[in-house]
């Protein structure tokens, strides 16, 4: 072995979320239409989820362009040129393509041209899991700014008669911009798994049984009680953990910013935690539905444009979701 010692390239002291961006699909949709699919009410949906609407996306609506769309706004906020984005990283459960992955389509439609780009797969959870690799890959320097984005079409793997998951998804994409800070402004990740539960949150059937069987086509199944037992239990205990790895408090917060799975969990976790009167909760799942990996972002681009938020006050974020698996940290505001 040569006697050699192998360069390591040098970061940032810091890394911090520079911009934020959305993009909803035009379409809205009501619990009346929805409710029509599963023999159930406007007031029965309401009551299960509290979500009133959620949008659905039209057929040009993917999740390459989706995501492409709130990247370049998250780019056009933070002033990074995309010449200087070096790595993509593009969060989704529904995006039905293996290969190639949506991640470089994205990158070269947002201008990003010859960047790394990858597909991050953790279900609701994946943006939480990107902005930790983003984190990391800015402070270590093997990239000056990353784009993390969320993007899914989640009425594509949702049928619109079961029960159970109907009336709970929408579409959508946000997406964020990482770069260097003097100072860090993304907290240490919490995340983990519990794959012995894989099947709370899981297909129907795999793609490969449709190569002899095309009907039916495989869509979400959920085990309800069960999932939310589980997201009852675990995000505020994970929220705690992030707090405590950034060394702050739930005084010290500005904004909590969970996964939007469910307002009775949002509810839920936001009580566990205690959280004082100033810190405002996130309850875009009134409006926008459970958008998987795209809720988090998408979530913060609608506090921070109410001006429910401000721009620098602390948020905590936590993902959690099909793994079973989960994420938290604290995380400067934009």
């Amino acid at each position: 072995m040569s006697g050699r010692a192998l360069r390591s390239s040098r970061g940032a002291n810091g890394a911090r979320i520079l911009g934020v961006g959305a993009f909803r699909p035009a379409r809205v949709v009501g619990n009346d239409e929805v409710a029509a699919g599963i023999d159930s009410s406007d007031e029965w949906i309401r009551r299960r989820s509290g979500i009133a609407t959620r949008r659905f996306a039209d057929a040009g609506d993917t999740v390459v362009s989706m995501g492409a769309a709130a990247a370049l706004k998250a780019l056009a906020q933070s002033g990074v040129d995309p010449a200087r984005v070096g790595v993509v990283l593009l969060a989704s459960m529904s995006h039905l393509e293996q290969a190639p992955p949506a991640a470089p389509r994205v990158a070269q439609l947002i201008g990003a041209h010859g960047a790394a780009a990858m597909d991050v797969g953790a279900a609701c959870a994946g943006f939480c899991h990107a902005l930790a690799l983003a984190d990391s890959l800015v402070r270590s320097g093997a990239a000056d700014h990353v784009v993390v984005l969320g993007t899914e079409r989640m009425s594509d793997i949702v049928d619109p008669h079961d029960r159970g998951t109907a009336f709970l998804f929408g579409d959508g994409a946000g997406a964020v911009v990482v770069g260097p800070a003097e100072e860090p402004g993304i907290g240490p990740v919490v995340w983990g798994s519990d794959g012995a539960r894989h099947a709370l949150i899981a297909h129907s059937r795999s793609w490969l049984h449709t190569r002899e069987s095309p009907d039916p086509w495989p869509t979400l199944r959920m085990a309800g009680p069960e999932v939310f037992r589980w997201a009852r239990e675990t995000v505020p205990l994970i929220g705690r953990q992030a707090l405590s790895a950034a060394g702050v408090g739930v005084d010290d917060l500005s904004a909590f910013i969970p996964h939007q799975a469910n307002l009775r969990i949002v509810e839920a976790a936001a009580k566990a935690l205690d959280l004082p009167p100033h810190v405002a909760v996130a309850r875009d799942i009134v409006e926008a539905g459970n958008t998987s990996a795209a809720s988090i972002p998408l979530a913060m681009d609608a506090l921070l444009t109410r001006g429910d938020a401000p721009s620098g006050g602390l948020a905590l974020l936590a993902g959690f979701g099909a793994g079973v698996v989960h994420a938290a940290q604290v995380v400067a505001l934009p």
